[in-house]
């Protein structure tokens, strides 16, 4: 299995949003493998991934320094007051000091020490993983939102164009009716369908403003930042097999390898309580000072300053605990056998997604087939209409008709373009494959 590492770098860290100093005034210029690699940079969404899998890092290494031996201090003081009889030797009047020193080294621990430094190198690898599926998650956010973009602009532009032509229609339907060869109804007819026009026109700039503000945001830019989004709904070929797109998925999706390690994860957790079966032993070695007063010197008949030292092992067994251990070990085994149901219903559900978002690839291609002739004869059926209209051979109800449907059929290839770059951008993260650039041939 492949070691996932995050691609993301860490941004400004004083609050401030990505080049908003850099060209003030000036419109920024950004193709969508711009639009993905500054994403991935900046949102602050990724940021918390990243936290995490730097934290679990850190645990890593924490979890390391428990094989090293510990040195520790401690300083304590007690009064004490006896009577006896007969008398015999006072405890000191201040009272009794004492500090000692241990340095003590882990001997065998039942495999834990060992268990819970796997477990911590495990969660980070697994947290790598994780960061890499936030990136790949991104990346198909921004793709999807910058192709809605241009899709909106094609849908602004083709709007514009059915109005443009509208607007001639009415033009030619008015100097008709002023010469008396058209009826007032063709005006009104030709009136309303301007104004329709108008606010399909009005609703696909506010369906792009709408979406260029959204492709800011995830850009870690400001809404009303000047950006120059660039990019075109272009037809790119796929031509991979299903049986390559699923082995693409398996060997490379790291959702994949964080199941695995889910896997190894529990049954070190297991292993770590198992620990509990055994004894633990440690060496030790320790040093400890005793006396009457705080800086441990000797004071008067009825105190002593003393200095011990010791070295040797300890072993603790805890043989029975009314099946604490047992059954705690019970769990952890439940536990690693639901993580590996989990991993593999996981594989499942990637075959089925793969297939599933392949099939939307190749229904999108053939729309796009079938859209680029239907704009096409719905060109000429236009063209045809407004001739015969304007050599009073066709009715202004042809025309009319003729525009709504070469402006329909328009908006179907624009969607079936769009669709398929989205289906594409959806197939490679569900392959686990960075592509941050989907338009280019």
């Amino acid at each position: 299995m492949p070691l996932f590492q995050g691609q993301r770098s860490l941004g400004p860290q004083d609050g401030t949003a990505a080049g908003t100093g850099k060209n003030e005034g000036k419109a920024l210029r950004i193709t969508m493998h711009d639009a993905v690699n500054r994403a991935l940079e900046f949102n602050p969404s990724l940021g918390s991934q990243e936290a995490q899998g730097r934290s679990s890092e850190e645990s890593r290494k924490s979890a390391r320094g428990a094989f090293g031996p510990r040195l520790g201090m401690s300083y304590s003081t007690a009064k004490q007051e006896r009577t006896s009889n007969p008398a015999t030797v006072k405890p000191p009047k201040m009272g009794t000091y004492s500090w000692g020193v241990e340095i003590s080294q882990p001997v065998f621990q039942g495999f834990k020490l060992l268990a819970n430094y796997q477990r911590a190198a495990l969660q980070a690898d697994s947290d790598k993983a994780a960061l890499r599926n936030a990136e790949l998650s991104m990346t198909e956010q921004v793709q999807a939102e910058f192709l809605n973009l241009l899709r909106y602009e094609e849908s602004v532009r083709s709007e514009r164009d059915a109005l443009a032509r509208l607007r001639d229609q009415l033009r030619i339907t008015t100097a008709f009716f002023d010469v008396g060869l058209r009826p007032r109804l063709d005006v009104l007819q030709a009136e309303v369908d301007v104004y329709q026009a108008e606010n399909s026109v009005i609703i696909a700039e506010n369906n792009r403003e709408t979406s260029y503000a959204r492709l800011n945001t995830l850009l870690g830019l400001p809404a009303t930042a000047q950006v120059n989004y660039t990019g075109q709904l272009v037809h790119v070929p796929f031509t991979r097999s299903l049986e390559q797109c699923l082995e693409a998925a398996y060997r490379q999706r790291p959702d994949l390898y964080m199941a695995a390690k889910s896997v190894e994860i529990a049954g070190k957790n297991q292993q770590a309580v198992q620990s509990d079966y055994y004894p633990q032993v440690e060496g030790y070695y320790n040093i400890t000072q005793s006396g009457n007063t705080p800086d441990l010197q000797k004071d008067g008949g009825n105190g002593s300053r003393s200095q011990t030292w010791e070295v040797g092992a300890r072993a603790t067994w805890n043989v029975f605990q009314w099946g604490t251990t047992y059954y705690a070990d019970k769990e952890a085994g439940w536990l690693v056998t639901k993580m590996r149901y989990e991993a593999e219903n996981l594989k499942l559900s990637v075959g089925y997604d793969i297939k599933s978002k392949l099939l939307a690839v190749r229904e999108a291609e053939k729309r796009i087939n079938v859209a680029e002739k239907t704009v096409e004869q719905a060109t000429e059926a236009y063209h045809v209409a407004l001739a015969r209209y304007q050599e009073q051979v066709g009715t202004n109800f042809d025309v009319l008709d003729a525009s709504s449907k070469l402006t329909t059929a328009q908006a179907a290839l624009t969607g079936a373009k769009a669709d398929y770059l989205t289906a594409l951008s959806q197939l490679y993260v569900a392959m686990g494959e960075f592509q941050p650039e989907l338009m280019r041939r």
